[in-house]
């Protein structure tokens, strides 16, 4: 999994110092494990095995998986485990179902709020996610476009919509990285120019069904693969 070189970086010291709390940073650590698909669908993951692959305590990992579970992106198995759940074709159906309502009213609420910085940071992050492409990273290329639609749902300032489809987010990155395992990152689909195309002429109904395109192929990917 690829980290993000500020995730490691040490933190300045400010007037009003807000130290994180064990439990949040451990969240974090895990929630991108799954996130990005380090953690496949069905494998188990332990409170021991965890404390041992983070360096953490016992405590805050505790924490973290009780809010994982809470937020669907981990599943109890009984025997002090939990695990990444298996999507099944219901699953997949009521996650496409959802994403189709949701992402592409984000995206043409961004449209309408788009500047040119926050045109050229997608324009950015959808350049080093075409070079993952060609290169065949695919921990970088699940980054990448992570990045490239949570650029897009923070630009809509609907911040209970983008907080909902973040959780459904952490509901099929796992399978995603199944299907980028499977086929690679070459085939995979890519909407990101129409999308970029909307925004910079500031087309709402564009960028709404550049989105709708983006989610069912994606989805229905996911569906094949699985």
């Amino acid at each position: 999994m690829n980290v993000d070189p500020a995730d490691l970086a040490p933190q300045q010291p400010t007037d009003s110092p807000a130290k994180v709390p064990a439990h949040q940073h451990v969240y974090e650590r895990v929630r991108k494990l799954i996130l990005f698909g380090d953690f496949a669908p069905g494998q188990a993951v332990t409170i021991q095995g965890l404390a041992e692959t983070l360096d953490a305590g016992m405590t805050p990992i505790r924490e973290a998986l009780r809010r994982l579970i809470a937020e669907g992106a981990l599943v109890h198995q009984g025997n002090r485990r939990v695990s990444v759940p298996v999507l099944d074709l219901e699953g997949i159906q009521e996650l496409e179902f959802m994403r189709k309502k949701l992402e592409p009213e984000l995206a043409q609420r961004a449209a309408a709020r788009m500047s040119e910085t926050v045109l050229n940071d997608l324009i950015r992050v959808d350049d080093l996610l075409n070079s993952a492409i060609n290169r065949g990273d695919i921990g970088d290329y699940l980054t990448q476009n992570y990045r490239f639609h949570t650029i897009i749902n923070t630009c809509a300032n609907a911040p209970i919509l983008a907080a909902t489809v973040d959780r459904l987010w952490l509901m099929f990155g796992p399978s995603l990285r199944v299907v980028c395992g499977r086929f690679g990152t070459s085939n995979l689909p890519d909407k990101h120019a129409d999308l970029l195309a909307a925004f910079r002429e500031g087309d709402a109904e564009r960028a709404g069904l550049a989105m709708t395109e983006d989610v069912l192929q994606g989805m229905l990917q996911i569906q094949a693969s699985l």
